[in-house]
Parts: structure tokens; sequence; C-alpha cells
């Protein structure tokens, strides 16, 4: 059986992306997928190690050194990305929107997490955004990427509740481990060809069991 090729995008830490790698190597995506790339665009980014760690081949391209435009930018992550014939890609923290050209590239084939219950509080601050509007419920989206940002179809939500007193790192942390669950159970209902989109709205075919 062949496992579906993986390359993962990332700007930070790369807990998700750590995830996403013991999954594939002992847990719900171990006969499934493997992790096959990682691209990451900060030189000092822990995901760099994190692949390391686990002999996963990385390619740095630095963005803040890049002089051309996004779509130059993004066609150099497209040629990689094809060069370790990556089936699916996952944005795991990447900071930066990706082009239409990219999209258009991996058509269907990219998803993105979201920490906040999308549409609302999309980002960079939502923790920030969620605490100061003073909603009850948070959360955690994956949805696949259109061009716009986080706005593309949701495939799973899971909500966290806001207490109060929380702050960004309390909150970031529950929701964080939501995270760290809802991405492998999404790659595997994408490599069991349980995903399905029609328009905005993504079609599940059976029970999600979290």
């Amino acid at each position: 059986m062949n496992k579906l090729k993986i390359g993962a995008i990332a700007s930070g830490s790369g807990s998700n992306f750590e995830a996403i790698i013991e999954a594939t190597e002992s847990g719900i995506l171990k006969n499934k997928a493997e992790v096959s790339l990682l691209i990451c665009n900060k030189s000092e980014a822990y995901c760099i190690e994190r692949a390391k760690n686990h002999d996963i081949p990385f390619v740095l391209i630095e963005s803040d050194k890049h002089k051309g435009t996004r779509e130059e930018f993004d066609q150099k992550m497209i040629d990689i990305l094809r060069e370790y014939k990556c089936e699916l890609i996952v944005l795991v923290g990447y900071m930066r929107l990706v082009s239409k050209l990219f999209i258009n590239a991996f058509n269907g084939k990219v998803i993105n997490i979201h920490p906040a219950l999308l549409p609302s509080f999309k980002g960079m601050h939502a923790h920030r955004d969620v605490l100061e509007y003073g909603v009850k419920v948070s959360g955690v989206t994956i949805h696949f990427v259109d061009a716009k940002e986080d706005h593309g179809p949701i495939i799973l939500q899971k909500c966290v509740k806001v207490y109060e007193g929380d702050t960004e790192e309390s909150l970031g942390k529950r929701i964080l481990v939501w995270e760290h669950k809802l991405f492998p159970k999404v790659i595997e209902l994408f490599c069991d060809n349980k995903l399905t989109i029609n328009g905005r709205i993504v079609h599940i075919d059976g029970e999600v069991i979290l």
C-alpha cells in the first residue's frame, strides 16, 4: 500500500508539524501517510529542528530575503513540493498567504489550521482578538485553503470554552491540545477519500470520532 506523501510548510515552532509526524510514525496515519518534506521560510524556526530529529528532508526558503514577487516565491515552493512528489500540502503555522498560483498548482489538496472558530477571528492574533471581544467559546478550525486569508471550505471544527481570567497563553494551550488531535484526523479522512467539496461545503463520509 502506497502511503500518501505530505508536504508541510511552516514558519515557527511546528508543534502541529510534530503531531502529524507522530501520527505517521506511530498513530492513526502510520499505514496511510508519511511526511516527505518540510519547507520553512524562517531560518530560526524550531520546526527545522523537528524535521532533523525525525530525519525528514527540509528546505529553507527565507521570505525576508526574497526580492521577487509572491508568485515567484510560491513557484519555488511548488517546484520543490513536486520534486518530492507531495500529494497533500499542510500549512502548519505558515505565516504568509499563498497565491492563486500555489492554490491552482495543488487544487483541493492544501489544508490549513486556525486557532479559532472561523469565519470569526481571522488573522494572526486570534486568541488576543477572542479575549478582547469577550466571546465565551473559541476553538480550532481546519479548512481547505483558497486565495483569501482563513477563508476556504471548513473541514472540521472543535469548540473550546473560554474561561474568565483566561490569557492568550492559557487559552492557546487548551486549544493546542485539540489542534494536535484534529489535524491528523483530517489527514486520515483525506487519505480515506472521505472528503468531498461542494462549493463552500465539505461533505464527510461517515461519523467523525475524536
